[in-house]
Order: structure tokens, then sequence, then C-alpha cells
């Protein structure tokens, strides 16, 4: 069984099986918890599915249930291979009408296989939607518009299903009963040269001014990004393995940096180079989405100027090659392993991957490129995943697995038998979710059994926020190590007045006696920090920054907890969440600039606003001269956080939040509420004003204005 679907066999063996034992497989091989209507929905297709499919039971069929598309995280419901053409059924069950969404759903899945699934490019493709109650069928058969081999997308009740197929297949003149699609299941992910051509055109042609402004001088991040390409370019001439560290400041620009190295490298001199391509991966949920729908957006909006009509869709599937999950790549690679891992070694299984002659058993891409390298998973954390089953959807349990994400990542791209290159994006002290890692891992990684990687890395990277200060310590016994200022961005292109503002905050949260004097200098070019102790203030000073289309927007950390007697709500869990808070305008409830949803580091790290509230919980406090930790029980207590890497991540938490902002921030830390009840009992025993009064008057030590 592939990890890649729940189910799939032979039409044969699929009619022949017991629907409760095939029932069984599906929820056996799921991840998570299974609804009634999920049940009710996989058996009404089953038993549809064996009737359907009895003309052909004794034809070199396969049915497929819940097929993955490699790293694009689309799940297919039932996919037939039938005389070499490609099913893609999407079920609507106890649906009677036609549904426009259904339609677009379905030609996605066929848009994304022949774009993306090697084994499908020079394939016929139909896209079925099938509400089951439906009671007429298509009759007339079109191409697409698109003249790639893909029909219109057909509509059929469940009665008419397999009426349907035999026509279909009459049409496209098909006889041939034992033609298979050999390794379909495990076809690699491989982008056709025309998604890859439009991708390009996307991302040359962006203005996106939702995501990077460029008030700043580029020679810093142009300087970096040639150097990369040097890198990449040697290690192809002397088919080596490489890995850059590439380190910032905050809003240094190392995404720009990341996005632009997998443009430019899988583009010379305006050609398509796909056989050296790269992508764009990160572990940010909210960025990518945020990134992607921005991108889409533009793209549609100038094709929209120019009288092209081009679906969102289609700019997404665009922008999808080359941005991406990374767990999603992961996920894609770990498919491809023995399981269980034996005597702590990881190895292709050759009978869950096709071994290509250009790449090996890797992926397709030379170059791999993750942004927040430093929030990779440690050990621990990515082997108590897998040893429970996880994996979107897919119950993959992979028992005993022995490597950090870090170590399988470079694993992975040394699967490649030609050359490879990692470019690693590392934020510096911004490791913010228990379970990351760092930059430590990654450099622990190559030390043990990477040694003939060559290394690329700044020797500035002495502060503690990159393994605690011991990189060039950790690296001192390779051989393998050059070392090069040009991979570190010392200059936020975010923060454009405030060339100094990272460095600030790096004091404040240190208690550095240099805070005030780089305050100074932060406001003194025009980039304001104020302070206040009232929410309102703080939303009237941002309305009154906000000139045109600037966006503020409120943050606060994912401990705080007792925000909303300041009429503050947290933004839900989600990436759509994000991605309206961040890209709506002033006139939708859902954007930022309402200043009622408050995002947290979670959702904003890589992301930036024009003018930020920071909201100062009771989590992180100053009391003589240090930070102490606090957590909120839920209900009536704030307990002390002691465990030291926990300190570490809330500690990151607001050196995020506070580097957010591309030209102002007012820090709001409440007053708290020193009320008495009837009873001479505080009215609020969790907004106490000592636990702010500390905090505050250490921020208004150092100077600054409060308004």
């Amino acid at each position: 069984m592939s990890n890649r679907c729940l189910y799939s066999a032979e039409f044969r063996e699929f009619i022949s099986s017991h629907p409760l034992e095939i029932l069984g497989m599906l929820h056996n091989n799921y991840h998570g918890d299974t609804l009634t209507t999920t049940d009710e929905a996989w058996m009404g297709e089953i038993l549809l599915m064996q009737q359907v499919l009895e003309p052909w039971k004794n034809e070199a069929g396969q049915i497929i249930f819940e097929y993955d598309i490699p790293r694009l995280g689309k799940r297919v419901d039932i996919v037939l291979l039938l005389r070499g053409m490609i099913f893609c059924l999407e079920f609507k069950v106890g649906k009677r009408d036609e549904f426009q969404a259904g339609i677009e759903q379905v030609m996605d899945y066929a848009l994304d296989l022949k774009n993306f699934h090697l084994y499908s490019h020079d394939r016929k493709i139909v896209p079925i939607l099938v509400p089951t109650r439906y009671k007429e069928y298509t009759t007339d058969f079109f191409p697409s518009v698109y003249h790639d081999d893909i029909y219109n997308p057909l509509i059929t009740g469940e009665e008419y299903l397999q009426k349907l197929i035999s026509k279909v297949l009459e049409d496209a003149g098909v006889v041939c009963a034992d033609e298979t699609i050999d390794n379909w299941l495990i076809s690699p992910y491989a982008p056709t040269p025309t998604i890859i051509e439009a991708a390009r055109t996307l991302f040359e042609n962006h203005s996106v001014e939702d995501i990077t402004r460029h008030e700043a001088d580029k020679v810093s991040t142009d300087r970096t990004i040639n150097y990369i390409l040097d890198v990449i370019q040697q290690s192809k001439v002397d088919r080596k393995k490489s890995i850059c560290f590439v380190t910032g400041v905050p809003g240094a620009g190392k995404t720009l940096v990341g996005l632009d190295v997998a443009i430019k490298q899988t583009y010379k001199d305006g050609a398509l180079d796909k056989e050296n391509g790269a992508v764009y991966l990160s572990g940010n949920g909210p960025l990518v989405a945020v990134l992607t729908e921005a991108l889409a957006r533009d793209n549609q909006k100038k094709c929209s100027a120019r009288g092209e009509r081009k679906n969102m869709s289609d700019s997404r599937r665009e922008v999808s090659e080359f941005i991406q999950i990374i767990h999603r790549y992961r996920d894609n690679m770990l498919a491809k392993i023995k399981n269980p891992v034996e005597n702590g070694v990881v190895e292709i299984d050759p009978k869950k991957a096709v071994r290509l002659e250009s790449t090996g058993y890797g992926e397709v891409e030379h170059v791999a490129i993750f942004d927040e390298a430093q929030r990779s998973w440690t050990h621990k954390r990515i082997s108590d995943y897998l040893k429970r089953g996880g994996t979107y959807g897919n119950k993959l349990k992979v028992p005993n697995f022995p490597m950090s994400e870090a170590e399988f990542l470079i694993w992975s791209l040394d699967q490649r038998e030609d050359w490879a290159v990692i470019v690693c994006l590392v934020g510096g002290g911004q490791e913010i979710n228990t379970g990351e890692a760092g930059i430590t891992e990654w450099i622990n990684a190559l030390n043990r059994r990477f040694r003939h990687w060559n290394i690329y890395i700044s020797n500035k990277l002495t502060e503690p926020e990159y393994a605690e200060g011991r990189v060039n310590e950790l690296l001192q016994e390779n051989n393998k190590v050059s070392y090069s200022d040009e991979l570190h961005l010392a200059v936020s292109l975010r923060s454009f007045r405030a060339e100094t503002l990272s460095a600030f905050v790096h004091s404040l949260l240190s208690f550095a006696p240099d805070a005030t004097s780089l305050y100074r200098d932060v406001t003194h070019k025009g980039y304001p920090i104020v302070l206040t102790r009232d929410m309102e203030h703080a939303r009237a000073w941002l309305r009154r920054q906000a000139r045109g289309s600037q966006q503020t927007g409120v943050l606060i950390t994912k401990v705080a907890a007792r925000f909303k007697p300041l009429a503050v709500h947290v933004l839900g869990q989600g990436d759509e969440n994000a991605v309206h808070w961040f890209l709506e305008d002033k006139t939708d409830v859902r954007s930022s600039n309402y200043l009622e949803d408050a995002a947290t580091e979670i959702q904003v790290q890589g992301l930036e606003l024009d003018y930020a509230c920071v909201l100062w919980d009771a989590d992180m406090r100053c009391e003589n001269g240090h930070w102490t930790y606090y957590k909120f029980n839920g209900r009536n207590k704030w307990n002390s956080e002691n465990n030291e890497e926990n300190r570490k991540y809330m500690l990151n938490a607001y050196r995020v939040l506070l580097t957010r902002a591309r030209q102002g921030i007012v820090i709001c830390v409440p007053a708290g509420n020193g009320k008495l009840g009837s009873d001479g009992f505080p009215e609020d025993p969790t907004r106490l004003p000592e636990f702010y009064d500390g905090t505050y008057e250490y921020l208004k030590a150092l100077g600054l204005e409060e308004i």
C-alpha cells in the first residue's frame, strides 16, 4: 500500500472484496478521527464503484481512494486508471444540483496532476463531478481550453456514472484492455515546463507591496544572492553537495533572497533551465499562504488590466511551483523509505519510489531553499510525531525514527546522485515553538554524517541568538567550511528608517546598557517607538500614523491570555485567517486594520506591517532587572514557567513581535485592574497592576515616549 493514498487495488480485487474490509483499510490508513458522515460517504462510494466497474473487472484497471497529489496537499476522492486514461472523481454525496465550486475543484485536481505529476503529463485526464442524486449526465465532450488532453469537467449522478465512463472511453477511441500506467501511484513530483514558465513570468512581474517593499538599498541582498548562485554553479561543475547558511537581522530580506535565488536558478539568461531548478520551502504555514495568495492576486489584477482572463486557481497553481510547505516535501521523501527503520539506518525502499536517471531517488530539484530553517524540528519532536502517526491525513507511522528534521532534509538532498545545494535562511533568536532546533542541529547533522558536504557560512555569527554563540566552535573541526560576510544580512530592509531597530530590540530584551542610546538613534532616524498603558490610546495612535493603504495591526504572544478585557481577540488558527488579516483592505472587518483581532508570533513570523501595536501581557514580566516567565492556567492563575527551553521560546516571541513593523511601534503595557470587590478581594486577580508595572517602568526608564 502506498503512503500516498488510503486504498488502492486492481479492479478485480476491489470488486471481489467485502465493502467492510475496504472501509477498514481506509480507516486504518487515515490519520485522525473519522466522522460518521465520512464513513457513510466512503461506504457509499465503495458500494457504488463496485457496481460501476463491473464491465471492466477483467481489465488491467486500478482504483485509488483519497490520492495525495505529491507535495501540493491536494487529495482526490477517487482516481481510476483505465485503458491508459486517468479519471478524477469528486463526489458530493446526497447532492442533486450542479455546483460551480465542485466543478472548479475537480478541474483543479486534473490540472494539478497534469502540471506536477510526472506520469500524468502525457495522459488523457477526465475530471468528473458526481453529485450522487443528480438525475442527468454530460452527453457532449469537449477538450479543455488549455489544449492539454484534459476533458472539460463532466457531471453525472451515481446512476449514470458507468454509462458516462463507457461513453468517454468510446469518445477517446481507447480499446486496449491491458494498457497500464506503470508506477503511477508513486510517480515523482515534476512540474511541466509550462507551469514553470508561468511561475517565472508571475514572479518577474510581481509588485506585491503586501509582502515586501524596497525603500532600502538592495545592494546587500544582491551580493548575497550572487554569492549563493556562484556556490550553486561551482557545486554543479564539481558535482558536489553544498549547504549555505544565510543569516540576518529581522526584516533583512532573507525571504526575498530565497525567492530570488529560486527564480534565477531556474532561469539562466532568460531561458528555462529545467534540469537545475530550485524550490523555496517554508514550515511557516501562514507565510506560505499569504505569499501565495498575495502573488496570485497581484497576477490576476495585472492580467485583468491587460484584458486577459485568468482564474485565481491557475495563479495559485503557478505560485505553488516555487513556494511550498516544507512538511509536504519532507513527507514525500518519508513515503519513499523502508518502514520500519532497521538498525537506525534510513534507506530508500525501491518498491515505493522511482529511480530517475537524473535525480536518483531524490526530488526533482537540485536546489532546496529552506526558509526559517531555525524552526526545523528536533529529533524528539519529529520522532514522537512519526511514532504516533501523522503527515496530513495518512497514517504514516515510522517507529524509532533516528533523525532530526534537519538531518533528514540533508539526507533527502543527499539522495541525488549528481549534485545538490541546500540554502538555509536562518533568523537569529527566532525559534518560537517547542521542538524547534535552531541552527545548532543543522551543524551537528553535518558534523555527524555529512562530512562530504561543503559548508558556507558567515564568520560573524557570534551572538547568542545563533547556536548560543557557539557556531564557530561547532565548526572548528570541520575542514569543509568556507566563511563569507556576504552570507549575513546585517541591514534591515523592513525598517528602512531604522537600521538599528533590531539592535535596539536585542539590547532591550537582554538588558544591555546601550539600549537607551540605541532607542535614541532609532527615533532620531524617524522610526517612532512609543509607550502606553491604554489600548484605546494605542489604537488611536495607529490610526493617526497610517496613511493611504498603509497597514496596521495588533500583535500578542501565543502565551498571552488576558487580552479580552481590553477588547482584543486572538486571530483564529488556520492559514486562511492569516491571509484575510494581512491582505484584505480597510473595508473588510477581517483585516488587521480593524485592530480587533490580534495575531501571534506564529502567524506573523516572516511577515510585516507598516505600524504595529505590541500588546505586552503578564506572560513575560520585568522583575528586579530580569525577565520572569508565566503561563496562565486557563482559569484563575498565572504559574511560573521554569523550563529553560520554554523561556527561550517566550523571549523569542517578543523579539519577533517587536520587529514586525516597517515604520513604527506602539507598545501597550496594560495598567491591570487594581480594584477591589465588595468583599475586599481583587476584582480581577489575573490582571493585578504589579504583573505589569515592572515592565512598564523598565521601558519608560529606557526613554520610550509615553502617549
